[in-house]
This record gives structure tokens, C-alpha cells and sequence, in this order.
């Protein structure tokens, strides 16, 4: 991480939806930093929190669901609380955000070239139209679409999903943000654009410090993507550290089975490894860890809550019987039994 304060620092984030059947705890005393330039890839499976987490930051998390405790601290200063006429300067501007729906961000009726115009002369008051049609062009080839001129003059209607998705992006990329969050935003498009995005990513963090979060459940995209990685299950993070160490030897359980879930980490012609059971409803937690009945490690240790503990340098996670052997040994133990 560059400099001595980080882009965004999350620090003991809680998102509670109130609902009629109970408070789910969505975020569960998240916390994190991403730095300067630095590539943060957040995974975990659906309803582990991931995308909550990401719309929490960028205070966009509306009733029956609200930030009830922590800090977003951005650039040194607090974003919960913070007045949402402020939050809307820096929204678009110094913090983008890729919904996983591109719909999200594109207006139906407007075409694209408006959208796109209007996203750079309301940050930037002193560029001319023709500067921003020229910049909106560049972000489309950026991102793949061919023939930019003339899709700058469609509407989304016009566009594929996966097309629509693309402009979403370069949307994103428009104003260099100081941070962008990326909600699964290549799930729906080919490995090749995929790779072209991705690679452009990575090439924008590089030149201009931008800091990112990259949401998904797809390990092979953060592992040729990310710096460090945050694996959430049931509202908390489990296990975080560089992206090589985590990937390489995963001390928590849940991680261990995430990674041999993973085809490649399978042997040639035995059955797929999957983690038993399902994850827990966030409205009926268990007591303790809310792993246990999934973790092959588990006894009754685990009925207590398990703290956030740094067994290696650079290396947090929540667990009361982390498999310590496998980082010593300078690899995995194997699939979990």
C-alpha cells in the first residue's frame, strides 16, 4: 500500500436490515483497507454480504436496511452520515460504482452519448462537449464496443446486455475516480472482453492510483486481478491477506473449501469437491461461528464467537482452529474431509 493513508478504510462496518421476521446482520463488523492504486477483490458466496458491503461504502443501502455502526473513512474522512447532497458530489466523481445490472446506471430514454457528456461536465464544469465526446469515444474502445461514434448516438435498448454492461463500466472509468467499486460487473460477458476489461482495470489502477473493489465469486477473475483478497461468509470476513498467500494456503476452513470447490484443484476422475450444507439464514445465525455446521474442523470450541486473529504477518482470520499446516508447509493439505 502507498502512503501512509489508505484510499478507503473500512472499519467495523455494520449493515442491519430490519425486517418482520428479525434483524438480518447483512455486515457484521466488516472492516478493511484498500490503498492507493490497489486491487481489492471481495468474495464469497450469494448472501454472504459482499454487494451490501459495496452499497454501505457508497451510502446507497436504502430502508428496511441501514448503517448502524462503523466508519467509511475515504481519503481521511467519514462517509456514514455524511448528507446526501455531499455523498452525490462524490458519487459518479471520486467514487464510481459497477452494478452488477447495468440498468442501474443507464437511463432508458437518454442515449448514450448524452449520458456519458453529462457524467464529465457535472464533475468537471471547465471541459467542452467536444472534449467530453472525445473522452466518452476513448472509454468505449477501452472497454471493446466497436464502432464508438456510432454507438455513442444509440440508446440502451440498442445495446446487447453484455454491451450495455460495457458502457456501464466506461461509464465508471470516465472520471478516474480516487475509487471504484465493481459489483460482478464481466458476469455477464465472453472470457475475451472479460480479459480486456480486466486488463484495463489493472492499467488504470497503475497509471492514476485509482484504489478498487472487485465483487465476485469467481476466484480464477480475482486471482489474475487482485492484490489482496476479503472472503465473506455470513455477513463477516473470514479470512484476508495478500491475493498469493490466501490463494496459495488458505488457513480458514470456509476458504480451504471454497478452493476445492474449484475444478482445477480437483483429482482427474473423482467427484467434484462441494462444501456441505447450505449457508445460513442471516435472520437465524448459530451461536458461535456460523461456519460450524459446515466445517469439518468444527467441535465445541466453536459455539463461542471467534475473534479476528493474525496467526501470520499481513494475514487476519476469524477462526478458532485455522489450518496453520498448510501456510507452514507452503501449500494446502488438501480438500477437507
Amino acid at each position: 500500500m502507498s502512503g501512509d493513508t489508505p484510499t478507503l478504510s473500512v472499519q467495523d462496518l455494520e449493515t442491519h436490515f430490519f425486517t418482520r421476521q428479525g434483524v438480518a446482520k447483512a455486515v457484521d463488523n466488516v472492516s478493511f483497507d484498500v490503498g492507493k492504486g490497489e486491487i481489492m477483490g471481495l468474495v464469497g458466496e450469494s448472501g454472504s454480504g459482499k454487494s451490501v458491503t459495496g452499497f454501505s461504502i457508497i451510502g446507497l443501502v436504502d430502508p428496511p436496511g441501514e448503517v448502524v455502526g462503523g466508519k467509511v473513512m475515504f481519503n481521511g474522512s467519514d462517509l456514514v452520515g455524511l448528507p446526501e447532497e455531499q455523498m452525490q458530489q462524490l458519487r459518479g466523481n471520486r467514487i464510481a460504482m459497477i452494478f452488477q445490472d447495468p440498468m442501474m446506471t443507464l437511463n432508458p430514454v437518454l442515449r448514450i452519448d448524452t449520458q456519458m457528456i453529462e457524467t464529465l461536465v457535472t464533475h468537471d464544469k471547465s471541459i467542452s462537449k467536444d472534449e467530453a465526446r472525445q473522452r466518452s469515444r476513448d472509454a468505449l474502445g477501452q472497454v471493446g464496443i466497436p464502432s464508438p461514434d456510432e454507438r455513442l448516438k444509440a440508446y440502451p435498448h440498442q445495446f446487447s446486455g453484455g454491451m450495455r454492461q460495457r458502457v456501464a463500466i466506461a461509464i465508471a472509468l470516465l472520471n478516474k475516480p480516487d475509487l471504484i467499486i465493481a459489483d460482478e460487473p464481466t458476469t455477464a460477458l465472453d472470457v475475451t472482453i472479460q480479459g480486456q476489461i480486466l486488463f484495463e482495470a489493472q492499467k488504470l489502477c497503475r497509471e492514476t492510483g485509482t484504489a478498487l473493489i472487485w465483487i465476485t465469486h469467481d476466484l480464477a477473475v480475482v486471482a489474475g486481478l487482485a492484490d489482496k483478497i476479503c472472503v465473506m461468509y455470513a455477513g463477516r470476513i473470514v479470512e484476508q491477506g495478500a491475493i498469493d498467500d490466501v490463494l496459495d494456503h488458505a488457513v480458514h476452513p470456509y476458504t480451504v473449501g471454497l478452493l476445492g470447490s474449484v475444478p482445477g484443484h480437483n483429482t482427474r476422475g473423482h467427484r467434484l469437491y462441494q462444501i456441505p450444507g447450505m449457508t445460513p439464514s442471516l435472520l437465524n445465525l448459530p451461536k458461535g461461528c456460523a461456519f460450524q455446521a459446515r466445517c469439518p474442523k468444527a467441535d465445541g470450541t466453536c459455539e463461542a464467537e471467534p475473534g479476528i486473529d493474525e496467526p501470520v504477518p499481513g494475514r487476519q482470520v476469524r477462526c478458532f482452529h485455522p489450518q496453520m499446516e498448510a501456510a507452514a508447509t507452503g501449500g494446502q493439505e488438501g480438500t477437507p474431509s
